[in-house]
């Protein structure tokens, strides 16, 4: 009998195709609400952290070094107030066999497929993930096919989503080009259900895991080779996975004092599902306009509940902008001989800024590089700008506008901090999660429930509800 193929039909069953994809049964962590057992979600992944860690080490993933940025601590105390300019360091995830963290969470989902049977995984990435699960699955034996959206309407594609698509086949990897749109998640679910492989999302339970091994391993490091923790890790927030596995790492080495702090680059503005908008943007991941939806809803990901719950951790949230991120990217290669690619140098720029409010003895931490190539190097990308009508200055980046311009600064001290109101972002959630379960009403474990995933308190939840007029039972 033929399944119907409709768009409609095929989101309609997303649940049971997922399901079969990933082999875990949400519905056992459901309360019947808003709420759903998380820590038990998280338990229930099957592993522990030393197994994790065995996987991972089995594929040459993990064990990445811990390095002092001492050239761009110099240019940033000299940019600094007397006494302040915290000391930079970064964990080079570069070091990993596809060049980003990524190959923690791969590790961990190619295993678990393999475990359970599947003879091939599939992902839907335009990221540095794809090429992760490819580098993961060559290894494991297993089938890959990597979903992409690549191209606008006229199949003109980002020179750093035509690396990344590169670097999937490389690896031996099916790549699916898809023009920007709704139809990728259509795509995915078809994919799955036509080839009975596994659902490598980057949203499960031990997907998460796989990067707790990230955070856990920095503060051992730190603590052998400086003989403490950082004061602060600076971590690049999209989808959330990244914030999230980091800091259950951190806390899960007793780090829970490491103020854990989220940064992204600037895309206010900008639609990412927009036609017109795609091609206007110089970076694919890390910006706002994946880090500010997930983290204000992130059950929007493609599986029923996301361990990815970026607000559970974050202390702090900051914004970057596109020629920051630039001028960073150049004064890592020229101050410290070190050519990495555009993900990382966000965290980095931030860290540049915040080390300039933090005093000398303190240390700061950015928690990942990533790999470079061809079309991640800022010159393919500033050069795809021009192409695309946006205008390329130097002054005061503050005056950026994305879509329009690129605002490089004329001077380091130009590079600044600017905050998003982690408030707003939690009463969005809320907001969202009242909307999405149609609730005007909800039971005092929502309460909790949602009180743990704002990292706020029963008072401030409460706050939110009664201005949108939602009672708890």
């Amino acid at each position: 009998m033929n399944r119907d193929m409709s768009y409609a039909a095929v989101m309609g069953r997303k649940n049971e195709i997922m399901k079969k994809a990933i082999g875990i049964d949400f519905d056992a962590f459901e309360s019947g609400g808003i709420s759903f057992d998380y820590e038990r979600m998280m338990r229930e992944a099957g592993y522990s952290l030393e197994e994790i860690q065995n996987i991972q080490s089995s594929t040459g993933v993990g064990n990445t070094p811990i390095l002092e940025l001492k050239n761009l601590t110099a240019l940033a105390r000299k940019c600094a107030p007397k006494g302040k300019g915290a000391r930079i360091f970064i964990k080079d995830e570069a070091c990993n066999p596809s060049g980003s963290f990524k190959a923690r969470r791969a590790a961990t989902a190619v295993y678990h497929a393999k475990k359970l049977g599947y003879k091939g995984v599939i992902a839907a990435t335009s990221g540095n993930y794809g090429a992760a699960v490819a580098s993961q699955a060559a290894m494991a034996g297993l089938k890959c096919i990597v979903v992409q959206e690549c191209y606008d309407s006229r199949m003109i594609g980002q020179p750093e989503i035509l690396e990344k698509q590169r670097a999937c086949e490389a690896y031996g990897a099916e790549v699916v080009q898809l023009t920007v749109g709704p139809e990728l998640f259509y795509s995915f679910l078809c994919l799955l259900e036509e080839t009975g492989y596994f659902n490598a999302s980057l949203y499960t339970p031990f997907g998460i895991a796989g990067v707790e091994t990230l955070g856990y391993e920095l503060i051992m490091q730190f603590r052998e080779k400086i003989g403490r923790d950082p004061d602060k890790v600076v971590i690049t927030h999209a989808g959330g996975g990244n914030v999230t596995g980091t800091a259950r790492g951190l806390i899960k080495a007793g780090a829970e004092n490491v103020e854990v702090v989220g940064a992204s680059v600037d895309l206010s503005g900008l639609h990412m599902a927009s036609d017109n908008d795609f091609n206007r943007k110089s970076f694919t991941t890390g910006h706002t306009g994946f880090g500010i939806p997930f983290a204000t809803w992130p059950d929007r990901s493609d599986v029923p509940r996301n361990a990815a719950r970026p607000l559970r951790y974050l202390d702090r949230y900051l914004t970057v902008k596109q020629g920051e991120v630039f001028y960073i990217t150049e004064a890592l290669s020229v101050l410290e001989g070190l050519e990495r690619g555009p993900a990382g140098n966000t965290s980095l720029t931030a860290a540049f800024a915040l080390a300039q409010e933090m005093d000398e003895d303190q240390i700061i931490v950015v928690q990942e590089t990533e790999y470079t190539g061809a079309g991640k190097h800022p010159m393919p990308q500033i050069s795809f700008a021009k192409q695309n009508g946006i205008e390329i200055l130097f002054g005061d980046p503050d005056t950026e506008i994305p879509g329009q311009n690129i605002v490089f600064p004329n001077h380091p001290s130009k590079i600044k901090l600017r905050d998003f109101d982690l408030t707003k972002a939690k009463t969005s959630y809320i907001r969202n999660a009242i909307n999405n379960y149609g609730k005007n009403v909800i039971s005092n474990q929502d309460l909790e429930f949602l009180a743990k995933d704002t990292k706020s308190n029963v008072d401030f939840v409460l706050s939110v509800l009664t201005d949108i007029g939602v009672k708890v039972e």
